[in-house]
């Protein structure tokens, strides 16, 4: 009795969506390399322990302040030199993992958790939820877009795991873009509170320090514009795309098509003025305490993969 054997699909035997998202998939894998690279500064493992500080900060609640307290001398008793190496490790493999296919989804699942594990310690929730508060903070956007590495099975294209392609589950998409809606619902709620209102520019003149002189330049440019919009308009403005962005990615749809490319503009807008592209690029002072390019150019991948999903996707034969 024989077995027969089925060979591996072609290039040209992956579907439009399938090559789509594992486009996206290999980009997502590039910045975790550079983000991989970014942690072999010394600086970011001089000052790991201290960065597990975000959850006592002034302003945190009680159990926040505890959990941060217990989680930093479990650090400190396996050696802070040592947890970061494994970070970096990490941050590694999940890099090799995303560009070749490699452990997917195994690795996928691991770099939600991971990343759940960075926002709950030096990212300190997102937290403290005060005056001035904008937005859940950076590593909890990265879990959520390897929610989607998994939801889209973007490893079935162009990866070495050697899986068949299997069929995309739209529950699954669905879930990840209602979690991405709520995530965008979170930040507009910020965008509306008074503070923000007044001070929306503020945030911009926050980036300047320390960038180089053509991403200053370009910061100031949107400075001028703002101010002469007035800066209460303009913090106006952006709580409305934000609630507009939640709203419909919450919603789906049809919509779906035209707020993703807002969605990406807009994001691309916050990341290189508020964020200052990720800059100044010196060691312990990039975006996340010195450790990643930032945070909204990642919600950028999430409606990469959500365009994958809603543009690539395949038309239902005629009956």
């Amino acid at each position: 009795m024989t077995t027969a054997t089925t060979a591996a699909p072609t290039i040209a035997e992956y579907s439009p969506q399938q090559r789509a998202f594992a486009v996206v998939r290999i980009l997502f894998g590039c910045v975790w390399l550079i983000n991989a690279a970014l942690q072999l500064s010394p600086a970011y493992r001089a000052h790991f322990l201290d960065t597990f500080s975000a959850d006592w900060v002034s302003g945190q609640s009680a159990w926040v302040m505890a959990y941060g307290h217990w989680m930093a001398s479990v650090v400190a008793s396996i050696g802070p030199n040592l947890v970061a190496w494994i970070t970096i490790v990490l941050d590694a493999i999940l890099a090799v993992s995303l560009i070749t296919g490699l452990l997917l989804p195994f690795l996928a699942y691991v770099g939600v958790f991971y990343n759940l594990w960075l926002w709950s310690t030096v990212g300190g929730f997102g937290g403290p939820y005060t005056q001035g508060a904008t937005d859940p903070g950076t590593a909890i956007i990265y879990a959520l877009v390897f929610v989607f590495v998994i939801a889209s099975r973007s490893w079935d294209c162009w990866s070495l795991s050697g899986t068949r392609p299997g069929r995309l589950s739209p529950a699954a998409m669905h879930t990840a873009r209602i979690l991405f809606g709520l995530l965008w619902a979170f930040d507009a709620f910020w965008k509306w509170q008074p503070f923000f209102l007044h001070n929306a520019v503020s945030y911009l003149q926050q980036a300047l320090p320390g960038e180089p002189a053509w991403i200053a330049a370009y910061i100031t440019f949107f400075i001028h514009i703002i101010n002469a919009v007035g800066p209460f308009l303009f913090g106006v403005f952006a709580a409305l795309v934000e609630s507009v962005i939640a709203l419909f990615l919450l919603v789906g749809g049809k919509q779906l098509r035209w707020i993703i490319p807002v969605g990406i503009a807009y994001s691309f807008g916050v990341w290189t003025t508020a964020e200052g592209w990720g800059a100044p690029y010196a060691p312990g002072s990039t975006a996340n305490k010195g450790d990643v390019l930032g945070t909204t150019n990642i919600y950028i991948f999430a409606f990469l993969f959500l365009a994958a999903w809603v543009y690539f996707r395949p038309h239902k034969p005629n009956r």
